[in-house]
């Protein structure tokens, strides 16, 4: 890329950002302040003229409620780009956002953006422009599996070997890690997202009573599990009964709720092994005294860390924080930039970009 002394000007008064663009939220980092920005990931706009009317916790206060010439979108969909424009916007917005209380008029920040594991070089090219186009003068891309390993606290410089299963809004990512590369990695698209898909379904099929997805995330987490629970739970669930077309209220318990989410539990469960299976003795002899880090707003499942210990036959643990590990380990990359150069990804056959 050319030389641009304004760029280099605007920069040296602009800020540090790592960026955990996610399919449900949206976290910044800002080097030497921690994290600034936890919104989720939807974009109000006009369906007329295609502008953003309102971006993160204001859009999605908007989902299921807004007239016909608004439309509530989240450009980020498994892990990925589905909306170019709107996710330039929503970035823009987000920088802006950041930068708020500086002087500078036209932020230009260094910028480090985690992408899932499994993701093609468009998609890579897609994340990478959309942030060069929201105003950064310099943008790095970081596996995700790679920045929750180092957000969580794991020792991925190191030649003792980890592992690390991050479970978010559209990506299941598995990755075990030993001296700063990924050794074997999986990236699976179901999620969270497809757990509440998956509690909709459930509901619908079997009382007739259509809810939507908000309604299907609180159920998750106030009653949803992977593993039997002490005490079962109740809990009410509101929606239009699909025979008469009525509003209906029903009791659900944490029992149907678990046989609700079973299928995608089981499909992450059988991803892990499959990447076990691929993983060298030595690694697997580590892991089995370091045990396995779940991440990721997933990992908040409750008993998921005890239902993949059984399975398993390893130990299985949430890692501190689990929906900021991302966006962490982007800022632990931004504080010493040169000693993790070389984990970050280039946009030319999946090589390393050196800095």
């Amino acid at each position: 890329m050319a030389f641009n002394p304004l760029n280099w000007l605007l920069g040296l008064f602009s800020l540090d950002i790592g960026i955990d663009l996610g399919t449900a939220n949206t976290l910044v980092h800002v080097r030497g302040k921690g994290i600034v920005i936890n919104e989720p990931s939807w974009v109000a706009i006009d369906k007329r003229t295609r502008q953003p009317l309102a971006i993160g916790l204001d859009a999605k206060e908007m989902v299921g409620r807004t007239s016909g010439n608004i439309m509530v979108v989240r450009p980020v969909r498994d892990g990925v780009i589905s909306e170019f424009e709107i996710t330039e916007a929503m970035l823009e917005y987000f920088i802006g956002k950041v930068h708020e209380q500086s002087v500078v008029p036209l932020p230009r920040p260094r910028v480090v953006i985690g992408i899932p594991s499994g993701v093609t070089e468009v998609e890579k090219r897609a994340v990478y422009d959309a942030s060069m186009s929201a105003g950064a003068r310099e943008t790095y891309l970081i596996e995700e599996p790679t920045a929750a390993a180092l957000g969580a606290g794991l020792p991925v410089n190191e030649i003792r070997g980890s592992m690390i299963v991050d479970i978010g809004g559209g990506t299941t990512e598995v990755a075990a890690l030993s001296m700063a590369g990924v050794v074997v990695s999986r990236s699976l698209r179901v999620a969270g997202d497809e757990m509440d898909q998956d509690i909709v379904q459930y509901v619908r099929n079997k009382y007739n009573i259509l809810i939507g997805e908000r309604i299907a995330e609180q159920v998750k987490w106030n009653i949803g599990s992977a593993f039997s629970l002490p005490v079962e739970r109740m809990a009410e669930v509101r929606g239009r009964n699909l025979v008469t077309g009525l509003p209906e209220s029903i009791e659900i318990s944490s029992l149907e709720v678990r046989e609700a989410l079973s299928q995608s539990v089981t499909v992450i469960i059988d991803t892990i092994k499959d990447a076990l299976d691929e993983v060298p003795p030595e690694i697997v002899a580590d892991l089995m005294d370091v045990g396995i880090c779940l991440a990721g707003g997933g990992a908040l499942l409750h008993g998921l860390d005890e239902r993949l210990s059984e399975e398993l036959n390893l130990r299985v643990w949430v890692a501190e924080d689990p929906l900021t590990c991302v966006v962490r380990g982007t800022g632990i990359v931004l504080e010493d930039f040169s000693a993790y150069s070389r984990i970050l990804v280039g946009l030319e056959r999946g090589s390393t970009r050196h800095s």
